[in-house]
């Protein structure tokens, strides 16, 4: 690729660090380099394509040295697809980065004077840990570098898979993906054949139509397996051809449903899933309890390493069996029944009604019966009348999205003077933001991140806050 006129173009820059976001770290002119894809010993040079006051952006044009750390990526689309960044990346390594990363936005952000952190808890799997994926159907199917300079015109633009970074309309043809265990690929990959062998229109995203939308494949550790096909517009001849196909070809499936979704956007969470064939939901087992995943359940998608993050809550939140507890941000009611046994009462908050329906009925199936769940906005429900009416709370444990907490939501938690709170989070940076907040009343007593998702640099950290003693 040639140089990109008005930018820099820098010549042999050594990589010397991974930053936030899982960007490769250079310096170069006291100016700080942020590079996607590489790691520390690399020496390439970059083509600028941002410049801001403090940093700029790149893309590497021409490699001059690989590091000595560097390993062979085991999936044949690394590099392309978006997913996995790190392959390349032993994970030791990975783990050294992302314990560093929840270490620095705690100091950063946080303000925190850590003394120390845990360990990071790696996964014992570094592949085939998930237990979802959703895949997309396209007819703009997006070129390899290699195919494209191969010269070769190729048969099909029909695609499924992923998303090209960047590119809405852009799918990337997968082949093998590593991430999820079988029958994932085989179902994956039969689908597509099946659509190309009987004509089915696969989505043109660009345009907003065709027929084929996407495919969702969520599997449980018991064996269960949910396959949903989301279409764009009725076809009762297509559609009911393709679902029997996949009876007839995967009996392991346990649950096989459909969506008709005729909107701009792919979410479900405003749609009803049909039911097609088995049941309506696929049912996963952690330590001797039962939880019902149904197609819009939330549900950590590493199901082995969810275990160690809930036992880590478990560990911090202390209960001696006389405490209420508050698990905000529920979900369906894992951590919540996860920890009922050893709590007097636990109460939790979920935006999602479906989620608080499967909370529910999860308390039902393990005979737990000192749940109770709320379903609306956090900022609404948890108010000082909605702590008067069931009970001030000893513990609080907390587990929002990507974004944190609402300052309402902290102001709240502050009033409602817990003397614990378990801050259990999937985004280090807003993590440390709600902490530092929270830190005029409250002190860290313990960080503990736990790795959820091997060759990408997210990292999942769960921290416990005790109310200073004044």
């Amino acid at each position: 690729m040639g140089r990109r006129k008005g930018l820099p173009f820098l010549e042999k820059v050594r990589i010397t660090d991974i930053a936030a976001e899982g960007n490769a770290l250079a310096r170069v002119d006291n100016m700080v380099v942020f590079v996607p894809m590489l790691i520390p010993g690399d020496v390439v040079d970059i083509q600028v394509v941002r410049k801001r006051k403090k940093f700029i952006e790149g893309r590497v044009v021409r490699f001059h040295e690989y590091s000595s750390g560097r390993i062979e990526p085991r999936c044949s689309h690394f590099g392309v697809c978006g997913g996995c960044k790190w392959q390349h990346l032993p994970y030791d390594q990975q783990l050294y980065y992302k314990e560093k990363q929840v270490m620095d936005n705690l100091t950063r952000i946080g303000k925190v004077d850590l003394h120390g952190i845990s360990p990071i808890i790696g996964s014992k799997e570094e592949y085939l840990y998930r237990n979802k994926l959703e895949f997309t159907f396209s007819n703009r199917r997006w070129y390899t570098k290699e195919e494209v300079d191969s010269g070769v015109e190729f048969e099909r633009e029909a695609a499924l898979g992923f998303h090209i970074p960047g590119l809405f309309d852009k799918v990337l043809d997968i082949n093998w993906c590593h991430l999820q265990p079988e029958p994932s690929n085989s179902i994956r990959n039969a689908v597509r054949e099946y659509s190309l062998t009987n004509n089915l229109e696969f989505f043109d995203l660009r345009e907003q139509k065709g027929f084929l939308r996407n495919l969702l494949i969520r599997n449980t550790l018991s064996g269960d397996v949910m396959v949903i096909v989301v279409f764009f517009h009725e076809d009762v001849k297509e559609r009911e051809g393709l679902l029997d196909f996949l009876i007839s070809e995967f009996p392991r499936i346990t649950s096989l449903m459909y969506v008709i979704n005729s909107k701009k956007n792919d979410s479900l969470n405003d749609q009803d899933p049909i039911l097609y064939r088995g049941d309506d939901h696929i049912m996963e087992e952690m330590e001797g309890l039962k939880f019902r995943i149904g197609p819009k359940s939330f549900y950590q998608t590493n199901t082995k390493q969810a275990r160690e993050l809930y036992s880590v809550t478990k560990e911090f939140a202390g209960l001696s069996g006389i405490e209420t507890v508050y698990d905000l941000y529920t979900g369906t009611g894992t951590i919540a029944n996860y920890i009922a046994g050893s709590a007097k009462k636990v109460i939790g908050i979920e935006y999602v009604s479906e989620a608080v329906r499967d909370a529910e009925i999860n308390s039902r199936l393990n005979n737990i019966h000192n749940t109770l769940f709320f379903a609306g906005d956090m900022t609404d429900i948890l108010t000082e009348d909605f702590i008067a009416s069931n009970g001030k709370p000893d513990v609080i444990i907390t587990d929002p999205p990507r974004a944190g907490m609402h300052e309402d939501v902290v102001k709240t938690i502050l009033k409602a003077c817990p003397d614990k709170i378990v801050y259990v989070s999937c985004n280090a940076s807003t993590q440390a933001r709600d902490i530092q907040l929270l830190s005029i009343d409250y002190e860290v007593a313990g960080v503990q991140p736990v790795d959820m998702f091997p060759h990408t640099h997210h990292v999942e950290n769960v921290v416990l806050l005790k109310r200073c003693q004044k």
